[in-house]
């Protein structure tokens, strides 16, 4: 790669992320020690624009490391803002947050992206790029990287996307594109340990069978290295299966933080104004059916 090529890169976060690592890659700097508090918001805040005296939080949250956690919420709950809250791409106007003991100020923009990678909701790259390449992306805060092509083919066919490793990024279809960005943030943090990955909606266009493959591989690559998950979910039955704890969100607020057992049934109905009917699982998870609300 070179310094021109990266600045023809798209301008998404994602990207934009990825780019700036990259100029920021011959002075890494060391993260702190890890502790088992790995993300910590302290009255954090943060104005809607647009949108006249909205603002979401204040939020005091504590994120271990390895935690698994799925926000959820209605339509405009401010899930998607809070993710960028956490990945620092908005910062608060109030308050503070901390990770792995730092302010996220305080970490260059290479060594945050070698423990936090993030998958944000939309997809699109401005041009065309080679599959292997968009991957790739995700290991460009590393100056020497020998195990590129290797860690490249490996987070592809964990992602059930090695059979698109040849083609150009704006062939695919949406459910491929967002396998391919998912493999990307999977070879982001392929060889950390005690991470942070933060999705965005990471199963919305894909079928049902892929969803439950990917949310597994997505749980057993965090869990063997370490990692804390956090993902904003619309289906309640993907945000019982396996994480450990449910934020729940409702106009900026945050209504909830609980296990994802019987006690968070009666929240979630209040939260989507429905009724659930638990179904458990053969493998002991708890699993709803959803309805409208009788009056």
């Amino acid at each position: 790669m070179t310094t021109d090529w990266a600045e023809r890169l798209p301008t998404d976060f994602a990207f934009a992320e990825c780019r700036e690592a990259w100029r920021m890659a011959d002075a890494p700097q060391q993260p702190a020690a890890a502790s088992s508090v790995l993300l910590t918001l302290q009255q954090v805040q943060l104005r809607q624009p647009g949108r006249s005296g909205a603002s979401i939080g204040p939020f005091n949250l504590a994120l271990q490391a390895g935690e698994h956690v799925a926000i959820l919420g209605p339509s405009g709950a401010g899930k998607s803002t809070l993710l960028k809250l956490m990945a620092g791409e908005r910062p608060p106007q109030q308050g503070e947050l901390r990770f792995d003991g730092r302010t996220l100020a305080g970490w260059s923009p290479a060594a945050l992206a070698r423990r936090r990678a993030v998958l944000p909701q939309s997809h699109a790259v401005a041009f065309s790029l080679p599959v292997a390449l968009v991957v790739g992306l995700g290991r460009v805060a590393l100056d020497h990287d020998p195990a590129l092509a290797s860690i490249t083919a490996e987070a592809l066919a964990l992602a059930h996307a090695g059979h698109l490793a040849t083609r150009r990024f704006d062939t695919l279809s949406g459910g491929e594109q967002a396998r391919v960005q998912l493999a990307r943030v999977f070879a982001q943090l392929w060889d950390a340990q005690a991470g942070l990955l933060l999705v965005d909606e990471p199963l919305a266009s894909l079928d049902p069978g892929l969803q439950f493959e990917l949310l597994d591989a997505m749980q057993a690559f965090c869990r063997t290295r370490g990692h804390a998950l956090v993902a904003v979910l619309h289906d309640i039955n993907q945000a019982l299966a396996g994480f450990e704890r449910l934020w729940l969100l409702q106009q900026g607020r945050l209504m909830g933080d609980l296990p994802p057992n019987a006690s968070a049934l009666a929240p979630l109905e209040n939260l989507y104004g429905i009724q659930l009917r638990s179904v458990p699982g053969e493998d002991g998870r708890l699993a709803v059916l959803a309805r409208r609300r009788v009056a």
